[in-house]
């Protein structure tokens, strides 16, 4: 790991934009109809669970990423075929993500313009702020974080005042129950963006005062979903929840509903900057972790060595990664979660912990024999 520090509020803030990020573009949760916000605040809490299990194996091994105390809990082998498999993975969802906000690009500013050519762009600036460490991607967080906020609440006071939101389109509650917005909950959004906060295992040890982590990684947690669950209830409110079932990118939607006194309209241009923003810092992270994630793992001391070949791969990953966006959203939703999202958010943590636990009590019975 790199020699370098970040406080409790830079982690914050970096985690309030990670976890926004392609959150607020693709249509999150849109199976369960009106009660999609219901569906993100029940990942929300699920989600908590989560990070509880991340932060219980963050105090056992305060100054260790991921990938080095999986070696210490399961061996030295096996350890580094699990902190390899996470790697992949941090790489591969860096990949996703950029190909989420290439297609944004692509649909509503650049329609001539091939995604590779958005997708480099956006990577090489990524590869840049990765290549200068965690503490400008942090620093960087700090002054993105009340500008993007400020955007958010100017464009949900507009909406208001320009009189596109029918709060009746979000009725009736629960009309088929809870069964529906527990299968969206357990398919979807306890996985994204919640679960996603597994690539924090990766930053954690870099914390200044590394009580706070607790503080800093719950708060972040519950301000995420609760604005989520807000910009999804608006988008509902909006433009009904058959249009955001079938709309691709229904914030962007919502914000084009911007009309207020016959001349200040067409704000989407605005919006999408602020949206950009959030995905720099969600593909800053995953690859930032997966960058010195494989130069822990491979023993290089100067983790800016792969910070090109690894960013490179990502971006021709990003672009290989399905023909077309239907096909990108698919996969996503079915193959990810089941193969990725699942195994490497819950079960292979979860065990990570439980063995830890158990060594630790070993330990202690051992001390108190002596």
């Amino acid at each position: 790991m790199e020699r370098a520090c970040i406080s409790a509020r830079q982690l914050f803030m970096l985690a309030i934009l990670f976890e926004h990020g392609s959150a607020m573009v693709i249509p999150l949760g849109v199976d369960a109809k009106q009660d999609v916000w219901l569906a993100i605040l029940c990942g929300m809490v699920l989600g908590g669970g989560l990070l509880f299990i991340y932060y219980r194996l963050f105090t056992y091994y305060p100054r260790l990423p991921l990938t080095s105390y999986s070696q210490r809990i399961v061996g030295s082998f096996f350890g580094k075929v699990l902190g390899l498999i996470y790697v992949l993975y941090f790489l591969y969802i860096a990949a996703r993500v950029l190909r989420d906000f290439g297609e944004l690009l692509l649909t509503f500013a650049y329609p001539e313009t091939p995604l590779f050519i958005l997708n480099t762009v956006m990577m090489l600036t990524v590869m840049y702020a990765v290549y200068k460490g965690i503490e400008v991607i942090a620093r960087a967080s700090q002054l993105f974080f009340f500008s993007l906020y400020w955007i958010l609440i100017l464009g949900f006071v507009l909406i208001i005042i320009a009189g596109a939101v029918d709060l009746r389109r979000l009725q009736p509650i629960l009309e088929e129950g809870w069964e529906p917005i527990f299968h969206v909950v357990f398919t979807q959004t306890l996985y994204v963006p919640f679960g996603e906060m597994i690539v924090f295992t990766m930053i954690f040890p870099y914390l200044q005062k590394q009580e706070k982590v607790m503080k800093a990684g719950f708060l972040a947690l519950f301000l995420s979903g609760i604005n989520l669950a807000i910009i999804m209830a608006m988008n509902i409110a909006v433009l009904g929840a058959d249009t955001v079932s079938r709309s691709t990118f229904p914030l962007l939607n919502t914000i084009q509903e911007i009309r207020v006194a016959n001349f200040l309209e067409r704000l989407d241009v605005l919006f999408m900057i602020a949206l950009i923003v959030g995905g720099f810092f969600k593909v800053g992270v995953f690859f930032y972790a997966g960058v010195i994630g494989a130069a822990d793992l491979f023993q290089i001391k100067e983790y800016q060595r792969l910070v090109y070949p690894l960013g490179i791969s990502v971006l021709l990953l990003s672009i290989a990664i399905a023909s077309n966006f239907a096909e990108h959203i698919k996969e996503g939703l079915q193959i990810v979660t089941i193969y990725m999202h699942i195994p490497l958010q819950i079960v292979i943590p979860f065990l990570l912990l439980l063995v830890a636990v158990l060594r630790q009590q070993k330990t202690d019975k051992e001390n108190k024999g002596r």
